[in-house]
This record gives C-alpha cells, sequence and structure tokens, in this order.
C-alpha cells in the first residue's frame, strides 16, 4: 500500500473513540488512508474484542511526517510502520523510541509490474525499459540487485522520476515498470482487466523478505503497560484471524467503518480474498517476527552501506507482547 504522505491527512480523523470507567483509550496511528492492510484492526473494532479486552480504541489518521514519529513522541501507543522504512530511525546513534511488535503481513507482497506486452517477466528483462522511481536509495539498490542478481544490467533501465498514486494510468503512460504491492494495485490491475506481468522481491532475494507493514508501538508505554499492550495486540490478532478465515465479511466490514471505500468495492473484495492468505503466511499465529528474516534484511542494508550504522541483531522487533 501507498506509504506517502499528503497534506489532506495532517488533521487528525479519531474513530472509534468512545471511553467508559471499564475502558481505557489506547490509541493507533495508521500509515495512510484506511484499505485491506488494516482490515484486522477494523474487525477487532466491529466484533468488540477491544472492548471486551478494556480498550477503547482510537484510530488516528498519521500527520505529515508520518506514523513513526507520532508513536516516538506519544502522540499514539501504537501504529503502522513498515521494516525497511524503520531502519533510518534506527540506524543512528539515538534511534527513535518505537519497537514493532507484531507483523501485520507475515512476508514482503511487493515487487514489480508492468502491463504483459512489455514482456518483463523477470528482473533481467527490465534492461532497456522505463521505471517509475521515488529517488530513494534504498529502493533503487533494492532493484538494481535483483536485476544484477538475475543476470541483467541496472544501468540499461531508464528511470523516470514519478511518485505513481494509480498504477493503472501510470502503465498506461511511458512508464514500462513500476513498484507495487501486489495486494492493493496488483489486484487494482486485475480488477481493470489488464494482463500483467509481474515479480516479487522476495522470489529473487530471501534478504529482500522483509516485514511490511508491522505494528509499531511507543517503547515508554511497553514497559509501563506490558498487559495492556498483550490485550491490545491479543484482540487485534483476533480481528485479523477472523479476517482471514473469512476474507468477504471482512471487507464489508471494512467498508462499513470506511464508507468511501465502497466505491471500489471490487477492489476491496478482490484485495481481501488476498490478503487472507498473506497476513499468516507459513505460520500458525498471526504477527510472530522470525528473527533470521528480520536480521537478514538489516544485515543487508548495512552490507550495502544504505545506512548511516549497523543494526545490531535483534533490534527494533519483539515476540514478547504476542500471545504465546
Amino acid at each position: 500500500m501507498k506509504r506517502m504522505v499528503v497534506s489532506l491527512l495532517a488533521l487528525l480523523v479519531l474513530v472509534g473513540c468512545s471511553t467508559s470507567k471499564d475502558t481505557q483509550k489506547v490509541r493507533f496511528v495508521l500509515d495512510w488512508t484506511p484499505n485491506t492492510n488494516h482490515t484486522g484492526l477494523y474487525v477487532a473494532l466491529e466484533k468488540g474484542y477491544f472492548e471486551e479486552a478494556g480498550i477503547a480504541l482510537e484510530i488516528v489518521q498519521p500527520p505529515e511526517d508520518g506514523a513513526v514519529g507520532l508513536v516516538a513522541a506519544n502522540g499514539a501507543e501504537f501504529g503502522v510502520g513498515f521494516q525497511d522504512t524503520l531502519a533510518p530511525v534506527w540506524a543512528r546513534p539515538e534511534p527513535l523510541p518505537v519497537t514493532a511488535v507484531a507483523a501485520m503481513i507475515q512476508h514482503n507482497t511487493s515487487g514489480i509490474v508492468s502491463l504483459k506486452d512489455k514482456g518483463i517477466d523477470r528482473p533481467s528483462k527490465m534492461a532497456n525499459h522505463t521505471y517509475a522511481t521515488w529517488d530513494i536509495p534504498v529502493e533503487q539498490a533494492i532493484l538494481k540487485y535483483v536485476i544484477e542478481q538475475d543476470g541483467g544490467s541496472f544501468d540499461s533501465v531508464a528511470l523516470i522520476p514519478n511518485t505513481v498514486t494509480d498504477a493503472v494510468s501510470a502503465l498506461q503512460s511511458n512508464i514500462d515498470a513500476i513498484w507495487i504491492y501486489r495486494g492493493w494495485d496488483g489486484i487494482a490491475l486485475e480488477v481493470a482487466q489488464q494482463e500483467i506481468n509481474y515479480f516479487a522481491f522476495a522470489d529473487y532475494a530471501k534478504e529482500l523478505d522483509f516485514y511490511s507493514p508491522v505494528v509499531i508501538a511507543n517503547n515508554e508505554y511497553l514497559k509501563e503497560n506490558p498487559d495492556q499492550a498483550k490485550a491490545f495486540l491479543a484482540a487485534l490478532g483476533k480481528g485479523y484471524q477472523d479476517a482471514v478465515a473469512n476474507p468477504e465479511e471482512a471487507a464489508q466490514i471494512l467498508m462499513k467503518h470506511v464508507p468511501e471505500l465502497k466505491s471500489n468495492e471490487a477492489l476491496i473484495v478482490e484485495s481481501q480474498k488476498y490478503l487472507a492468505g498473506e497476513y499468516m503466511r507459513g505460520e500458525a499465529q498471526w504477527g510472530k517476527f522470525d528473527a533470521n528474516r528480520w536480521n537478514a534484511f538489516y544485515n543487508w542494508l548495512g552490507e550495502k552501506q544504505l545506512i548511516e550504522q549497523p543494526i545490531p541483531a535483534g533490534f527494533g522487533f519483539t515476540n514478547e507482547f504476542l500471545a504465546s
């Protein structure tokens, strides 16, 4: 899903924030406008799982500088982050005080998409084609790595600076290939009946199977409220498990809470069906991190000198607050 920040999202939008003497408010800040990455949150809210845990949930739209800064500054207890974009805030002398406490989606579902007639069915075939770039060093390093791992030439790819917001229209322009998350833009292209080729980064380099997105929490909050943090994640996990078990019902719940999504109902339903197989893929428990996979990505960033300083093994995540 998109991780850009738009000025219109600077205002905080509060949802489901009623409290009583039996509940305590917990704030959760999104990374972007509500979408199918977040469905488990809305399912848990709809089914009363947070209330049962003594929590009055407050869902917050991100400010211009994103969710991570707000959580770090005690503006929210929990929020949405991404392992790749969290790296810069940790790889410095004073890391931001946030920790990843659950994997919202178990594997990296991002990769490169193109129209089928371009013939880009693997990284090496991006040679002599155009690619819309965000001009971010890590982004370009990842692309270069998979192309060269596949025997291709990154230097032959024409990079066109472009912040793509609509994959369907972008691929009808002078852009041949774009980076997408399969569960959103890939589904949007299929709903639009476009014939596409897609390859996932994780299929070409295991060290690129990073966690994206993740639930982050404020470190001070975790230290002072461990039981509430566990209760929150248990309720959230139940919401995601329900979304796995019944994706069509989950899609309807998401659209009930976010009515503007109803105009893209086909996309929401199909995206939900796809993500039902991704939220927990390969794991019996929602949210669990694999330390080796977490560390492999940060080791790769360090080896490629893409971060200010190395991130120690095991830093930045914990499974401590997940149900055992």
